[in-house]
Parts: C-alpha cells; structure tokens; sequence
C-alpha cells in the first residue's frame, strides 16, 4: 500500500514481482475527499471486496487523507494515496495529483460528490479518457450556497462522461436541475451485505449495557454521525413526547443513539431537561453496528436530507421497521406502512406519532420488518450492486469515448 506525503509520491511496480504484468487488468482510480466512516466510503469498500479477482484493479485517492477506515478494505492489491489538500484553493495538490495520474495512467477515474469534483480537471489534463462521477447526497448545497454549487456542476458537467446518482432523487436533479443528458446517467442504489446484517432471531439481542434495558423494553434507535444534517435533535425531541402518549412510556421504552459528532450535548441536554437522560444510551461510535441493529426494535433516521441511506438498508436487512423523513431517496427505500413510516422532516410530533404506533403493536413491528428484509433480498444486496458499477466501467472501456 501506497501513500503520498507532501513530497515525491512513492508508487509501487504496476507487476506482480513475479515477471506476470497486471497492466493489462483495468485500474480503476476512485477519487474521494477524506476515507473514513460514512456512508459513500462503506459504498466504495464494499464495490472493492465484492470485485471478482483479475477483473478490475483499484487505487484510492483522498484529496486530504484517510483513516483506519481502509482496514475494512479486505485485498491487498489496492493503493492507497493522500494528497494532504489544504483548505481553499490548494494549487500543489491540483498538481500532485496531475503528477500522480500520470504515473499511475488509470483506466478510469471515479470521483464521488461535490467534494471531490475538483479533481476531474487534473484527470482530464492527465490524459485520463474515462471520466465518471458518482452523486451520493446533496449535503453542502443546502443553504445559501446552492445557486453557487449547482453553477459549479454546470461548469464540470463536460469533463465527465457518465454519472452515477444513488437515488432517482438525484437522478432527476442532475437532469432537471444540472441539465445532465439522460444518457450520461446511470442511477444505482447502495446495496447491504446480506450476510452481514440479518434479523435476530429468535429474540432481541441484547445491548452491550447492562440493567439499560430488560426483556419487556423497548429499544427505538438511530446510527450516524451526531451532526446537523443527521438531525438527532428531532429523534430525542420526538422521544420525549413519546414517552408522556406511551401509557407507562418511562418504564418500558428506552433509546440508543449510536454515532458521535457535535451535536453530543445539545441531544443530552434535551434528554436531561425532560428528566429522561436515564432512558437513553448515547455510547459515541461503535463497530458492532450490526450487533447493535440486532438489540434494537425499531429503527430511526431524522435527517434533514439523505442521498441513499445505507443505515436504512441496514436496519431494513436486519427486520427493523423504519420511521423516516421524506426527504431525498428515504421513499425509494422505505414503503409507506408496508416497512416502515415516513414523515416530514424537523417534525417531532410527527415522528412520535410513528414511533407511537409502533410501540402498541408488536405484530405491525416484525410484519413490517419482514417486508423489509424481503424488500432487501430482492433489489439491494450488494452484488446487485457490484455488477452493475462493473457493467458501467464495461460499458465505458467497451465504447469510444
């Protein structure tokens, strides 16, 4: 594995050590901000372990850096670089990478988000002749910034020659409000590891805290960073309300914000304001997510916006009920009152009223919970995702671009 400093780049020999040259195999260089946890890097190690050896090769580039996150990448054959990019216009990186896709000479290079647009301009300089960008959600174009971003888009829409929106959501902007030739589209959902998330059965498992909750609670929980677009606010809000409409609410319902972020205090001081800081589990970031998924009885996601939710097809994978907001692809996912509920965004009455009926059925739970991991088997599994990123990158080393 290979990094960049600021220096010189290091590259390793393209051959096997063996005499046998791997050339041949196409390189796929994916070019993202920062590899840590998230929901977009979970998506791109997942399409790296799940491709077929000699198939395709990998190298990935962070404009700033990446973290122990690239453990989870599970072969040994994929480069790893950082270009260390400073805030602002950051000219030596424009140029680092310039230098590095040329020693490298990927096949094609795959940018994810507005973040990492900025590097299609070097790879076009650097002889790159298959350009694509992915669109996972659309974060930093809430607010007065959008106007500004959406004329960003416009102007680096020639450089690419195929888009890969997560969500029909996306993949309307793009054409409606990019302008983004249909043909240059191809929208394709996360996919979730079947294998690795599934229903506990017979029983919940149980949360790693002991005397937090017994048999007869329970467990409502969310998983994701404790930021403002995340809107774990709404969740504790919508929590509090539930347990004074919940007969003996105190007694039985509990909840668990896995995640950590900025938003820590202001979620633990509405908990402790409403006498309920005992009922809740905020532990930061955990590994076990799945485990975690497992103890819970339903699933939350409050967010302000959402591209595709890979924790609402975890949670789906793993026989939850989902209460989400309407907002971006959450309806592409979940089935209003067959897997799960949607409701408006920054709507705590709302979401309790949800999470409400929830609580008085438990037959509603694990019906809808069992739609949701069938609704998982048959279109969001991971290979379905892999062949079709892989049918893509075929489809573009296949025609003259």
């Amino acid at each position: 594995m290979s990094t960049l400093s600021a220096g010189r780049p290091e590259l390793r020999d393209r051959d096997t050590g063996q005499g046998t040259s791997v050339a041949r195999v196409p390189l796929v260089a994916h070019i993202i901000f920062r590899l840590d946890v998230g929901g977009l890097e979970n998506g791109l190690v997942n399409l790296i372990n799940r491709t077929p050896d000699g198939q395709y090769r990998h190298a990935v580039i962070c404009l700033t850096e990446y973290t122990d996150f690239k453990q989870r990448i599970q072969r040994d054959d994929v480069q790893f670089f950082a270009l260390h990019k400073r805030e602002g216009i950051d000219y030596r990186m424009y140029l680092n990478l310039w230098k590095l896709l040329r020693q490298l000479r990927p096949d094609i290079v795959h940018t994810r988000n507005l973040a990492a647009m900025e590097a299609l301009a070097p790879a076009l300089l650097a002889g790159v002749g298959r350009r694509i960008h992915g669109e996972h959600g659309r974060e930093m174009d809430l607010g007065s910034g959008e106007w500004k971003y959406a004329l960003l888009r416009r102007l680096f829409r020639p450089l690419v020659h195929r888009y890969i929106p997560l969500s029909r959501d996306l993949e309307t902007w793009l054409r409606d409000g990019i302008g983004v030739p249909r043909k240059k589209i191809s929208q394709i959902y996360n996919g979730v590891s079947l294998d690795t998330f599934f229903p506990a059965n017979p029983a919940r498992e149980k949360l790693p805290l002991p005397d937090f909750a017994n048999a007869d609670s329970l467990v409502i929980g969310t998983v994701g960073r404790l930021a403002a677009i995340k809107d774990q606010l709404t969740l504790a809000r919508a929590f509090v309300e539930l347990l004074d409409i919940v007969p003996d609410g105190r007694k039985k319902l509990r909840l668990a914000i896995i995640g950590d972020g900025p938003l820590m205090q202001q979620v633990k001081d509405i908990l402790q304001k409403a006498d309920a800081a005992q009922l809740a589990w905020l532990p930061g970031s955990l590994d076990n997510v799945p485990q975690l998924l497992r103890s819970f009885d339903i699933f939350v996601l409050p967010s302000k916006s959402e591209g595709i939710s890979n924790t609402i097809l975890e949670a789906m994978a793993s026989g939850l009920p989902v209460v989400a907001t309407r907002v971006g692809g959450n309806p592409e996912l979940v089935v209003e009152g067959e897997t799960g509920e949607l409701v408006p965004s920054q709507d705590p009455a709302a979401m309790a009223r949800a999470l409400q009926g929830y609580v008085v059925d438990e037959t509603r739970r694990r019906r809808h919970g069992q739609a949701g991991r069938a609704r998982v088997e048959q279109q969001f599994s991971i290979d379905n995702m892999v062949n079709e990123y892989l049918s893509v990158y075929g489809q573009l080393l296949g025609g003259k671009q």
